[in-house]
């Protein structure tokens, strides 16, 4: 089981992004998916879930500026981030649920932000 996220980098406040996070070893389809980050200095935090039936959830701190997606056919589950604040900068990662009774993480993907 591997998770693998991509498309971070830096931006400038109101810029955009999108993460990407390809997944292997297992079928996407029956597992929730979230985006977590982790700023240094705080613990690791949701940003974005969706499960397996598409439903959608967001930290408030994102809500209206960030989306959540997921391509089950390519094994990948995006987040699209607008409008992006210098507190946005953090390492993000992709999790997938009880995979195999395990919650399973991808390595990280840093997004900083500048002001």
């Amino acid at each position: 089981v591997q998770l693998q996220a991509s498309g971070g980098g830096l931006v400038q406040a109101g810029g955009s992004l999108r993460l990407s996070c390809v997944v292997s070893g297992f079928t996407l389809d029956y597992y929730a998916l979230g985006w977590y980050r982790q700023a240094p200095g705080k613990q690791r935090d949701l940003v974005a879930r969706i499960s397996s039936g598409f439903i959608t959830n967001y930290a408030d701190s994102v809500k209206g500026r960030f989306t959540i997606s997921r391509d089950n056919a390519k094994n990948t589950v995006y987040l699209q981030m607008n409008s992006l604040k210098p507190e946005d900068t953090a390492v993000y990662y992709c999790n997938a649920e009880r995979v195999y009774g395990t919650d399973r993480w991808g390595k990280g993907t840093l997004v900083t932000v500048s002001s």
